[in-house]
């Protein structure tokens, strides 16, 4: 399953990016992410249901300084990366 994200919020300036490969990492999962011009963070994540419902919850949180506001959700065609990485 391949999941296209959006998180809007304090997200930038605050390791938003970093954490978020370190999640991906520990649920297994593939993609990217990266910054946005209008201040949200945008992704692509690749993985198993369970792993990519328990990166959601996470993103719903982000890390500690971050300040989520809105995480937007949507199934996407396939896709495979090698590994994740911050663009």
């Amino acid at each position: 399953m391949t999941i296209h994200f959006y998180v809007s919020g304090r997200v930038q300036g605050v390791f938003f990016r970093a954490a978020t490969r370190q999640q991906a990492r520990l649920f297994d999962l593939s993609g990217w992410v990266r910054n946005t011009p209008d201040g949200r963070v945008e992704g692509v994540v690749c993985g198993e249901a369970a792993p990519l419902a328990e990166f959601h919850r996470w993103l719903q949180r982000g890390p500690e300084m971050a300040r989520v506001l809105e995480v937007e959700w949507e199934v996407v065609p396939d896709q495979e990366f090698d590994g994740f990485t911050v663009r």
